[in-house]
C-alpha cells in the first residue's frame, strides 16, 4: 500500500468511525499566544489551535520545531500577525502544505511605523517615511483586536460555513468583551493619561496612542543603545521623572537595568505576549498608573 493511498484510507476512516455527536475541529496555527485566545473566543470548542511562539521565545528569531511542522501540515488555516520569523518561515509553511490558507488577522488595520527612538505614536504617523518598518504589535490595541476578530471570523466561517452562525454569534460575544476592555482601560489610565512609558523593546506603540501615552523605547532597531545614547536616555528619563522601566522576558535586560539603576527607576515585567490577553492589559494600565504617581 502506497504512501498516498494509505492517508487517504486514514482519513475516511476517521470520518466514517467519528463517534456519534461529535465534531471534526477546525485545524488552525497562529504565531503568537494572544491570537489563540482571540481565535479560541470565536471558534470555542470548533477549533484546535497551535501556537508557534511558546512562552519566553522571542517572535524575531524563532525556529519551528518538527512537531510543529507535523501541526503544519494538516492544519487548515495559518493566521498571521506580521511578527519577524513570520517573514522566514511562512512560504515554508505554504511550501509543507499547500492546501492551507494563510489569513492576515491584520487586514485592514491601520499601522503605525515601529518606533526607532523615543516619539510619540502619533508623531510617527504623521512622520512615516518610506521603507519604515511597520509595528507588528496590533493584538496590544483592543481597537485593533476589534478589527482583527472579524478577519478571524470570516476566515473561520469560510472555511466551515455550516458552523458560521456559531462563529457569528462568538464574534458578537467577543466584540462587546473588547468594548468593555477599552472602557475599562481608559477609566484606568485616565489620571495618567500624558505619562511617558519607558521601555527596553518598543512594542506598546498602539497601546500608548491610544490611551494617550508616551512610549520611550531604549532598544533601537533591535540593538542595545551605545554610551551616549543611554546618556540621552537618562536626561530624558529624569525630564519625564520616569519611575519605572518596562521589559518582556523575551528580551535582554541588560541596558534595562543599568539605566535603571543610573535613573532610580525599578524594573517592572510587562510581557505583551502572554496569552492571558486582557487580563495582562489590565494589568500593564494599573502599573503604569502607580509608578507614574
Amino acid at each position: 500500500m502506497n504512501s498516498r493511498l494509505k492517508i487517504l484510507l486514514t482519513a475516511i476512516f476517521a470520518v466514517v468511525f467519528l463517534p456519534v455527536g461529535a465534531v471534526a475541529k477546525v485545524d488552525i496555527v497562529v504565531s503568537i499566544a494572544p491570537q489563540k485566545s482571540f481565535v479560541e473566543k470565536i471558534a470555542g470548542d470548533l477549533a484546535d489551535v497551535t501556537v508557534m511562539v511558546p512562552p519566553g521565545a522571542s517572535p524575531a528569531t524563532y525556529e519551528p520545531k518538527p512537531s510543529q511542522m507535523r501541526k503544519i501540515s494538516k492544519a487548515r488555516i495559518y493566521f498571521s500577525v506580521g511578527v519577524p520569523f513570520e517573514k522566514s518561515w511562512l512560504h515554508r509553511f505554504a511550501s509543507q502544505n499547500p492546501k492551507m490558507r494563510i489569513v492576515d488577522i491584520t487586514k485592514g488595520i491601520k499601522k503605525i511605523p515601529m518606533a526607532a527612538h523615543h516619539h510619540h505614536a502619533k508623531e510617527h504617523e504623521e512622520h512615516h517615511e518610506h521603507g519604515e518598518s511597520l509595528d507588528p504589535h496590533i493584538w496590544l490595541s483592543p481597537k485593533s483586536v476589534f478589527k482583527a476578530a472579524q478577519n478571524i471570523e470570516k476566515a473561520l466561517e469560510e472555511a466551515d460555513p455550516q458552523n458560521a452562525s456559531v462563529y457569528r454569534k462568538n464574534l458578537k460575544r467577543f466584540e462587546k468583551e473588547i468594548e468593555k476592555l477599552d472602557e475599562r482601560l481608559r477609566e484606568i489610565l485616565r489620571p495618567c493619561r500624558g505619562s511617558a512609558m519607558m521601555v527596553y523593546h518598543p512594542s506598546w506603540g498602539y497601546f500608548a496612542r491610544d490611551y494617550g501615552l508616551e512610549q520611550i523605547p531604549i532598544e533601537i532597531e533591535g540593538k542595545e543603545p551605545k554610551s551616549k545614547k543611554l546618556v540621552e536616555l537618562i536626561h530624558e528619563a529624569k525630564e519625564h521623572n520616569v519611575k519605572a522601566l518596562f521589559v518582556q522576558p523575551q528580551f535582554s535586560k541588560r541596558a534595562a537595568g543599568a539605566l535603571a539603576e543610573s535613573i532610580g527607576a525599578k524594573i517592572v515585567v510587562a510581557d505583551p505576549l502572554s496569552p492571558d490577553w486582557s487580563d495582562n492589559l489590565v494589568s500593564v494600565a494599573k502599573r503604569i498608573c502607580e509608578v507614574s504617581r
